[in-house]
This record gives structure tokens, C-alpha cells and sequence, in this order.
């Protein structure tokens, strides 16, 4: 547990992307099966145990010290892992912790009674780095600026093999993954993974530059189709066993039966998954309602039925057709829906254009009257590459919306930001009172985070533990890609994707947007 205390607070600190790589890929080399295993499941998020909740460390901790002095310390640190680490009374390092698989197994097993103590035993004999360590792994909020693929191309360091033959891989392994570290340290065969058994990494693309990017490329050798507001999916269907992946690689297919339970034929499709009857998609607002649930209700699947819009295929039938181009694979993805008549999946439209003005007309025109988040560009030639390949698809994405908003509250960052208030929830007018419309936390540079932090100290009106309630008058420009009607919104309003465009300290808070105004942009979506 030691070494993984080390190294969580190493990845906490470093800023460096290749200082990450080199300490997780040092980690993984140095320590033993299975704990490195274990510990690359928690780095990437795949691995589930019993969690604790904060607010029961919360009360584990104020059995020991002060809730005055917990509520000022809590409030200066602003994370929750860091701030007991340092205010735990008992010293620590008196005894050795469990290793890391050994904690993981004590989690889920530990009744919930017993929690606390064990917790508590813990925190006593641990030293302080390691207290954060056994925090961030009880709730499971890491938050230390690692990701899946992060952690990937640190085994790829470490091993010498190619990154994208471990992600080939990754989603038909189980943890501890003994059959992959045994693999990069070549003492035995890569993995066998059945192509209808795993999730198979996807090819993303790169947002246009119009100045630069549309003056070189040749519109006759691309293809374009809308860019959908849903979310990526992939369905894996063979030999009658349907999964239905998120970009991620996690299995949402029971969440959405009505998919997976139609889908006909065998073939690895990529697409859209979007709500909608007839296939015409709903508002994203409709999707999240389906999103993140473990099963679908019964009310979901009649009122808010899901579909795929697909636009590629990897797999036909057995046949791996990812080195084939982009044309090739559209041709067999149109036979295969003649093939199969489908009722839940459907083919996403190929524009016709002939020069990018035409193309950007259509952008124009869809997000005016469709609410199309713009449109993709596809190189014809292109193999289906997994990752972010240069220069063989593009996102076009639609002009932002923009509205002058009102900073309400702000809330302490996670990380590197904890010391500084980083995250901003906004408003609009409605009458004489101000209702939230919004959160964002990025869009501005370092040195203004720098300046609103010290602006939401000096116009603190009151304190809630790490959130405060400022004075309404520093406007925000907000950008975001559309806006809906939402029951589960005070103003009635929900946004997607909004991000601080601007600061406005030059703009009265009189002068931001009212509630009757966003609904023009409801009205577009």
C-alpha cells in the first residue's frame, strides 16, 4: 500500500503528462501481482467495490476532532481526502497497511457496521500520504489527472509493445489482468480475445480549423454527415449475443433492452444511440433521463424509445473490416441493413456537397432548424483507425450560443485547483430574482482563475463548507452548444456543454440575459 500512496500522491502533484507516465510505468514494472493489477483497476475506473460515502468519513472524523476546526479545515483545503489526511489526530506509521489487494478485499467484505472502525484503523495507522491514499480509494474519487489511456500508454512505455494492440485488448481482459502483464513482460502469448466477446477502441476525430484546414483539403475527397446530439455507441452482435458499449467500453445494454433485444444480424456497428419515436431524435434532455440507470423503466421504453443512427462498420459478420476505406466499409454497411431489416438502428445521411460553402450552408441551416451540433467530416480513404489519427476525420461543430449570465455561487476545484474556487454556477434574470441556469468550471486561462478566485473572496456574502454565495455582479459570457426545457432545473432551463467564453467585468449585472430571452434558444433546439 505503501508504494501506491507514493505513487497516487506523485500523479496528485506532477502536472507533467510524460512524469506521469514514467511513474505509473515504473510502478507497474516494480510491483508484484497482484497489487498492480488491482491498482491499474482503480487507476482506470474498472474496478467496482463497496464504496464509502463521504458523509460517513465525514462522521468517522468527527467522532475524533472538532467540528468547528473540521468545518474551517475542510473549508480552507476544499478536498475532502487532503483535509483528513492532515487533520486525523492519531499518528501514523506505527504499523504496515494492507497491501492493496488486501484493502480492496477488506472493503467488500467489511459488513457496514464494521466499516467505520475498520476506516478508523486505518486512518490511525497510516502515515499521512497513505490516509490520503486509503480515502481516495474508499470513495472512490481519485481525481489525480490519470486517464484509462494515460494509464495505457504508460504499460505500452513499460513493456515496449504498441498501444494499440493493448487497447485491441483491454476490454476482454479481467482484472487483475495476470494474463496481460504476462504478455508485456513477454512471458507468454498476447492475449486471445474473440472479437464478439470485447469492446473494440474507437476512432475519433479532430475539430476543423476553417482558416487553415479548409484552404488544403479537397472537398472531393471527403464525405459529411450530421453530427449527432446523443451519445457514441458501439453494438457488438454475434452468434445471437447483442452488447451494446459506451465510448468508453462500459456495457450500457441493459439499460437500453430495446436496442439490444432488436438488433438483427451479426456485425460490429458504430453510431448514435438517440430517443426518439420513428426514428426522429428527441432533445439530449429526453436521452439523459435513460442515461446512467441500470435498468430502463417501463415508463422510459414506451415514452422515450432509443434508437442507433449508425454511420460505420468495423466488423461484418467475422470479418474484420477496419483496414478497409472509409467507401468500402459504407457500401457493406448499406448491404448489411438490406440484409437485415432493422427496426431500432437506421443509416446516418450522407450529405451532398461539391465545395465547403455548400457544406457549411448545410451546417448553418441544420443547427438553425434542427439543432445538428454541426456536421462530420470523413476522409474516403480512411481505414477505421482507433484513437485520434490526424487528418482523416474531422467534427465541424456549429457556432456556440452565447449569453451574458450572473455568477451566483462558487465551489473549491478538485486536484490541483483545490486551493482555488473554480467552479461557477450562473443565472439569468426572472423579474427581480436571479435563478441558476448553469455550472462550468473550464474556459478561462490560469491567471483569470487566479483573478475570479480572489474576486469570490473579497464578495463572499455567505459560506456553505467549500461553496460560497457571492455578490450577483460579475457577468459571465456563456457558451454552449443549445439549451432545453427541464423540470429538474429551478429556472426551467437546462444547458449542454456550457463553458465561460469570457469574463464581462466591464458589463453590469443589469444588463445579462432574462429567462424569457432564453427561450429563443430553446426554441432552436
Amino acid at each position: 500500500m505503501k508504494a501506491f500512496a507514493q505513487l497516487l500522491e506523485l500523479l496528485a502533484l506532477t502536472p507533467s503528462r510524460n512524469r506521469k507516465i514514467a511513474a505509473l510505468a515504473e510502478y507497474f514494472a516494480k510491483t508484484p501481482d497482484p497489487d498492480r493489477g488491482y491498482a491499474l483497476a482503480v487507476l482506470t475506473g474498472a474496478l467496482s467495490f463497496r464504496n464509502v460515502k463521504p458523509a460517513k468519513l465525514k462522521e468517522i472524523v468527527l467522532g475524533e476532532v472538532d467540528p468547528h476546526l473540521f468545518a474551517l479545515s475542510y473549508d480552507y483545503v476544499g478536498d475532502l481526502g487532503e483535509t483528513i489526511a492532515l487533520i486525523w489526530p492519531h499518528h501514523g506509521g506505527t504499523e504496515e497497511l494492507p497491501s492493496l489487494t488486501d484493502l480492496i478485499e477488506l472493503f467488500n467484505t467489511t459488513s457496514k457496521g464494521e466499516l467505520p472502525r475498520l476506516i478508523s484503523s486505518l486512518l490511525t495507522r497510516a502515515e499521512i500520504n497513505e490516509r490520503w491514499a486509503v480515502v481516495k480509494l474508499a470513495t472512490g474519487a481519485l481525481r489525480i489527472g490519470v486517464s484509462a489511456r494515460l494509464a495505457k500508454t504508460a504499460l505500452a512505455e513499460m513493456s515496449g509493445k504498441d498501444l494499440q494492440a493493448i487497447e485491441e485488448v483491454w476490454h476482454g481482459l479481467r482484472i487483475p489482468y495476470a494474463e496481460l502483464f504476462t504478455w508485456l513482460e513477454d512471458r507468454g502469448e498476447r492475449p486471445d480475445i474473440d472479437h464478439a466477446a470485447r469492446f473494440h477502441p474507437m476512432m475519433l476525430s479532430n475539430p476543423i480549423d476553417e482558416a487553415r484546414d479548409l484552404e488544403k483539403l479537397d472537398p472531393a475527397d471527403f464525405s459529411a454527415e450530421w453530427k449527432w446530439d446523443g451519445i457514441r455507441v458501439q453494438l457488438v452482435a454475434a452468434r445471437g449475443n447483442v452488447s451494446l458499449f459506451s465510448r468508453t467500453g462500459d456495457d450500457i445494454g441493459p439499460a437500453f433492452p430495446d436496442v439490444v433485444e432488436a438488433m438483427m444480424g451479426d456485425a460490429v456497428l458504430d453510431g448514435e444511440l438517440l430517443v426518439g419515436a420513428d426514428f426522429a431524435p428527441g432533445p439530449f434532455n429526453d436521452l439523459q433521463q435513460r442515461l446512467n440507470r441500470k435498468v430502463a423503466s417501463p415508463k422510459h421504453l414506451k415514452d422515450l424509445p432509443a434508437f442507433v443512427r449508425v454511420y460505420d462498420m468495423l466488423f461484418d459478420g467475422s470479418e474484420d473490416i477496419r483496414a478497409l476505406e472509409w467507401t468500402e466499409r459504407r457500401a457493406r454497411l448499406e448491404a448489411f441493413f438490406t440484409r437485415h431489416r432493422q427496426t431500432r438502428l437506421d443509416l446516418s445521411e450522407v450529405l451532398d456537397f461539391g465545395d465547403w460553402p455548400t457544406l457549411a450552408e448545410h451546417r448553418r441551416r441544420g443547427a438553425d432548424e434542427h439543432g445538428h451540433e454541426g456536421v462530420m467530416v470523413k476522409l474516403r480513404t480512411s481505414p477505421y483507425v482507433p484513437g485520434r489519427p490526424k487528418g482523416l476525420w474531422y467534427k465541424w461543430k456549429r457556432d456556440p450560443n452565447l449569453v451574458d449570465a450572473i455568477l451566483m455561487y462558487a465551489q473549491r476545484g478538485h486536484g490541483k485547483r483545490s486551493s482555488f474556487y473554480s467552479d461557477f454556477t450562473f443565472g439569468v434574470w426572472k423579474g427581480n430574482e436571479i435563478v441558476p441556469i448553469g455550472k462550468a468550471y473550464f474556459g478561462f486561462t490560469d491567471a483569470e482563475l487566479k483573478q475570479l478566485d480572489k474576486w469570490v473572496r473579497t464578495h463572499t456574502l455567505q459560506a456553505f463548507g467549500p461553496v460560497r454565495e457571492v455578490e450577483k455582479s460579475l457577468v459571465f459570457e456563456v457558451a454552449f452548444d443549445s439549451a432545453q426545457e427541464s423540470a429538474r432545473h429551478k429556472s426551467g432551463v437546462a444547458l449542454r456543454f456550457p463553458r465561460i467564453n469570457r469574463i464581462r467585468w466591464d458589463k453590469p449585472a443589469g444588463e445579462a440575459a432574462t429567462l424569457e430571452e432564453m427561450q429563443v434558444f430553446i426554441g432552436a433546439t
